[in-house]
């Protein structure tokens, strides 16, 4: 009689385990599949650039909202100051006004017209006033001035209230701005990191290099400055090689692009905006061939300032690691025009 016997179960144990690996490699497998290569050190290099122009622009942004700011807010101290100082004039006038009302009242009565200084609503004041034949010349010219006083308020608080949701709006901007800038920075500090230490130290070296070479081994040629201002600006720059690029800031220890450039003109007696977007504006515009030194010289979209130092270098600040420097026009990006500052 033939024998019958089930064949053995397997370990339900071994089974799972036997799963799970075979799950993890092909996971393993398409992952490899999948997964890009790691870049170059010239593809890092280029992609951080690329990180690096976007933070600009959005610093630009900042500047541009933090600069708003600061205008806003010495326009309102102004309006609440003339605020006060109105209030103060008109309390005066219906101080005035109400000791007239207590002498009268205690006499026996108050007079219409000095009821009607009391008056709460100014717009009616004058209607009333000509109904009233017993108001002087002097008590009219009183009401007149209780009245515009009492305009010019109303109008002020307005402009101010305005102003203040503006500003509330403003900061609300700087912010969005600020966090973006931290993005693109961080994003750019991954891609750093993804290089070896070799490789980060080869690119500081090179940057280090081409600070150390801005120092004095820089050929500018011998252009001549279109003013005696432009001169200025541009040897005030020169004086600051070495200091590092911090964004938001215009010196005297660290600078932005259009901080450096708004920072040079100044030691020329020359006031420049701010930023980057309105320093476009704060001359006469000329082309690469014009260029003249101690001109501003705009990249990347008007992204980018430094000022032309001759020969085709630019003297700037370039972007976070690196520290105000000459540069060849050639390397920073794509050019869009100069700027004569004129005196």
């Amino acid at each position: 009689m033939a024998s019958h016997r089930r064949p053995k179960q397997p370990n339900r144990t071994r089974v799972t385990v036997l799963t799970a690996t075979a799950a993890a490699a092909v996971a393993l497998t398409s992952q490899a599949a999948n997964a890009a290569p790691k870049p170059t050190k010239s593809e890092v290099k280029a992609e951080v650039g690329k990180l690096y122009q976007e933070a600009e622009r959005a610093t630009n942004q900042y500047n541009g909202a933090k600069e708003k700011q600061q205008k806003l807010e010495k326009e309102i101290g102004r309006l609440q100051d003339k605020v006060a100082r109105e209030q103060g004039e008109l309390n005066e006038v219906r101080k005035g006004i109400g000791a007239m009302a207590g002498e009268q009242y205690r006499s026996g009565g108050i007079d219409p017209s000095v009821q009607l200084f009391l008056s709460a609503d100014p717009d009616d004041y004058l209607d009333k006033a000509t109904t009233l034949d017993s108001l002087s010349a002097q008590q009219l010219k009183s009401l007149k001035t209780v009245q515009d006083k009492q305009r010019t308020l109303a109008q002020e608080r307005a402009e101010a209230s305005e102003k203040l949701k503006d500003l509330a709006g403003t900061r609300t901007e700087l912010g969005k701005r600020k966090q973006q800038i931290q993005s693109k920075l961080s994003k750019a500090q991954k891609l750093l990191n993804s290089l070896t230490a070799a490789e980060r130290h080869e690119m500081a070296d090179a940057d280090a290099r081409a600070g150390r070479s801005s120092a004095g081994r820089v050929d500018l040629g011998n252009d001549v400055a279109a003013s005696k201002f432009g001169a200025a600006a541009l040897n005030a720059a020169a004086s600051q090689i070495g200091k590092p690029y911090v964004r938001g800031t215009s010196g005297p220890n660290s600078y932005d692009c259009s901080g450096l450039t708004q920072w040079a003109y100044a030691q020329a007696h020359i006031q420049i905006s701010r930023v980057t977007y309105t320093q476009v504006n704060d001359g006469t515009r000329v082309g690469m061939s014009a260029l003249k030194p101690g001109d501003l010289v705009f990249f990347n979209n008007t992204e980018h300032v430094g000022l032309y130092a001759g020969n085709g270098q630019v003297l700037h600040a370039p972007y976070p690691g690196a520290s105000v420097r000459y540069e060849s026009m050639s390397t920073i990006g794509s050019f869009q025009f100069g700027v004569r500052v004129a005196g």
